[in-house]
């Protein structure tokens, strides 16, 4: 979307984030617990992924 401030994204981008939502929904409708500890999940493979690329890229093996 040129001119509209936003960056169209790719297909792959687009059926990822809609996976997400819709994973995120189910989880909300099993309940609070349920939702929490899937924010927990995701917070933590966000960190361990973020930690492991740092290294591979100190190494030159990541962009």
């Amino acid at each position: 979307m040129v001119g509209s401030g936003t960056v169209a994204r790719s297909l792959t981008s687009t059926l990822y984030r809609a996976a997400r939502f819709s994973n995120n929904v189910r989880a909300a409708s099993r309940g609070p617990g349920a939702y929490a500890k899937r924010v927990a999940r995701r917070r933590t493979y966000g960190k361990t992924m973020g930690a492991t690329r740092q290294l591979l890229k100190r190494f030159g093996l990541s962009k």
